[in-house]
């Protein structure tokens, strides 16, 4: 077992930390996780849309029928936020490469923005009443299909903007001048040659970035969409925790843009009616039916800990069983320790592996809905399967079913584990008698 956690450190550690801080992906880390609270609440909306509740209900209660002739209104929300998250990504992504480079972080998220719109050619628009709206910009690019598009030009607009500052190609304002009015033309020279490239590439040349992404990464989808996939993404993961290294940070970093991506064509799925939503795998996949109580669904780990032998044990299992049912599990995990710690390798691995590959069976085989909805990540388990499944209580009893299964992997772990420690405890209360004697 030192072996192996010798190669992962010597494999992993060193690259991984360095990814981890490499700049662009930080950047692209942080843009991407401040959209998190507005998926979240337009997810709010489209439950208020399409409530978990039986079909009897809807066509026959009050408030169920007045939700489904105003659907259009309630949607509104979820179509500014969720059909938007493109533009707020792009704009965060922008802010934080920039102010890494020590940039103003306002005019790299302006600029950030200015290079993806100029990837989106505007179209004139009539309504359904005949009434000419004049230039619009098709949401279909503005929402969860044009974050990799947002993410290229964000990147590559703060690049601009940091080369014209490094090489001091800057207009310089006397001293005095308001910080606000410094910064604005610190960005005119920046600026028009993002406007300038951006227009040659995409306006004269009309270069489709949009397609050509789409093209790249539809495979990309279909295969982090798959068992092998999934199976893959959770073995990183974990093998990252065991050794210390925060590892849905690291690679959520990569594959949250994807994930994302797909869980906005699924809420868009759902939205549009359709019964079985195109894919299995965003990552409240992985949220409500993998890591439950945390990375390695230590939830399973900490409710057996309860009820073991060592003092230490169930210690450990009181203090963190509150957080662990709100999925947050540092406490067990630096705690147990299961980090570096040979009894508790293998299932912190293979439980989710084995929750992972019975999950991907069962949506696959449409006995579950498919996760659609971004519930707060600090909800009880069983809740948030509930609803990102869009009020499926098959997903509830398949999330009780996989804490049940993880469970079932830690208990001979846990067993020797708890062993070992109550032994150990025994022979110090045997050397703090003879010494007190």
């Amino acid at each position: 077992m030192k072996k192996f956690y010798s190669l992962i450190e010597n494999i992993f550690m060193g690259p991984m930390i360095k990814l981890a801080e490499q700049r662009h992906l930080r950047a692209v880390r942080d843009g991407m996780v401040s959209t998190i609270p507005l998926t979240i609440v337009g997810s709010f909306f489209l439950i208020i849309a399409f409530p978990p509740v039986p079909q009897s209900w809807k066509e026959n209660i009050s408030i169920f029928t007045w939700i489904q002739s105003n659907i259009g209104d309630i949607l509104i929300p979820f179509r500014i936020t969720m059909g938007l998250v493109a533009v707020y990504a792009t704009y965060n992504i922008g802010y934080s490469l920039s102010r890494w480079y020590k940039l103003d972080g306002v005019s790299g998220g302006t600029l950030s923005l200015l290079a993806y719109f100029m990837t989106i050619l505007p179209l004139t628009a009539v309504s359904s009443t005949g009434e000419n709206l004049g230039f619009v910009l098709p949401m279909a690019k503005l929402g969860g299909a044009g974050l990799f598009v947002g993410i290229v030009m964000a990147l590559f607009a703060v690049e601009i903007l940091n080369f014209f500052k490094r090489k001091n190609l800057i207009i310089k304002m006397p001293e005095g001048v308001p910080e606000s009015v410094v910064r604005s033309f610190e960005a005119l020279f920046p600026t028009i040659a993002v406007v300038f490239i951006t227009w040659i590439i995409f306006v004269v040349f009309k270069f489709d970035i949009h397609n050509i992404f789409n093209n790249i990464f539809n495979p990309l989808k279909g295969i982090v969409d798959t068992p092998i996939g999934a199976v893959v993404l959770v073995i990183l993961i974990t093998m990252l925790w065991t050794a210390g290294i925060h590892g849905v940070s690291i690679i959520g970093a990569i594959a949250r843009p994807i994930w994302l991506e797909m869980l906005a064509a699924n809420a868009e799925a759902m939205q549009n009616g359709s019964e079985v939503l195109p894919y299995i795998t965003p990552e409240p996949f992985f949220q409500w039916f993998v890591w439950i109580g945390g990375s390695g669904g230590t939830l399973s780990l900490v409710c057996l800990l309860l009820f073991s032998k060592s003092k230490y044990l169930k210690d450990m299992g009181k203090a963190t069983i509150i957080p662990s049912i709100f999925n947050i599990n540092e406490p067990v995990i630096f705690g147990l320790p299961i980090m570096l710690n040979p009894f508790f390798t293998i299932p912190f691995i293979l439980g989710p592996v084995l929750a992972t590959i019975v999950s991907y069976i069962v949506m696959s085989l449409n006995l579950v809905s498919r996760p659609a909805i971004l519930a707060p990540w600090t909800f009880p388990a069983p809740i948030g399967a509930y609803l990102t499944t869009g009020g499926d209580v098959r997903a509830v009893l398949l999330c009780i079913f996989n804490i049940i299964l993880m469970g079932a992997i830690y208990y001979p772990f846990l067993r020797a584990y708890d062993k070992k420690m109550s032994i150990k405890e025994l022979e110090d209360d045997i050397l703090d008698e003879e010494s007190s004697i």
